[in-house]
């Protein structure tokens, strides 16, 4: 086995049954044959990133910094160094990861997901305004990036800027109409902004995309009360709940809370209410 992927076209052919692995959502498989190309040749970057990105996504953070570190030394590559720096960050090492992101954002051409992460972790560290910063620099060098912006725009939300991040939803949206997590969070502006109707419309626009997503049925079922629309708004929320038992509680306060909604004086009443 060793000396087989040893061969560079093996070895290629090998990372690349690895790589569809991986989007495949077979790890372990991933793992085993990246592993066997690292351990062929030590010095093959995409082996080691590989391996260690198979690694993380089973939460073994640990074990996926050895190899990562050496795709790092080895290699200019900015997707090896945000790997490593999130693997950093899993183990409590947030110092090494912060100087690596901060290495990889200086990089050009400029790579998102190392401006993803590095704001992902001054949020998580409470610095909103150097994590806004961050990703408004990245959205500069590499704009239309969907996933800075939707970063961004939950970041504006949080501070309560919401004529900044329902912009930026929508200039989103318009961009890539088929990405359900867009019109949701674009939904869930409105929803705050009052603007019941225009949710209502964006909600199903995201149920279209997503039929069995049920918190955002619920969603919507809230959003119809509030119009006033009682009837379309419970079956909403009955669709939610069915079959969903985690869901039952959230249904159950939508409807009492809801000044156009139902209150129970029975948790049970409440249950059979929204399976009947």
């Amino acid at each position: 086995m060793s000396s087989k992927t040893e061969r560079p076209g093996v070895a290629d052919q090998t990372l690349q049954r690895a790589a569809l692995a991986l989007q495949m959502q077979r790890p372990d498989e991933a793992e085993r044959l990246a592993a066997a190309v690292f351990k062929a040749n030590r010095g093959n970057v995409a082996a080691a990133a590989l391996l260690g990105r198979a690694l993380m996504l089973q939460n073994r953070f640990d074990e996926a910094i050895t190899p990562l570190q050496k795709a790092v030394r080895r290699g200019d590559d900015p997707a090896a160094a945000t790997l490593l720096a999130t693997a950093f960050a899993a183990t409590g090492r947030r110092d090494d990861a912060l100087v690596l992101l901060r290495q990889a954002i200086a990089r050009r051409p400029a790579f998102p997901p190392a401006f993803l992460e590095y704001g992902g972790q001054l949020a998580s560290d409470g610095k909103i305004d150097e994590a806004i910063a961050v990703l408004e620099q990245g959205l500069a060098l590499t704009p239309g990036i969907i996933e800075l912006q939707l970063r961004l725009a939950s970041l504006h939300i949080g501070r309560n800027a919401r004529a900044e991040a329902r912009a930026m939803l929508q200039q989103a949206a318009a961009a890539a109409p088929s990405r359900h997590d867009v019109l949701a969070e674009l939904a869930r502006v409105m929803v705050l902004d009052g603007d019941y109707a225009a949710a209502v419309d964006v909600f199903r626009r995201a149920l279209a995309l997503r039929p069995d997503d049920a918190a955002t049925r619920a969603n919507l079922g809230i959003c119809l009360l509030e119009l006033g629309e009682r009837a379309d708004g419970e079956a909403s929320l009955r669709e939610a709940a069915r079959g969903r038992p985690e869901m039952t509680g959230r249904a159950i306060m939508s409807l009492a809370a809801n000044s156009h909604g139902r209150f129970f004086l029975r948790p049970s009443a409440a249950a059979r209410f929204l399976i009947s």
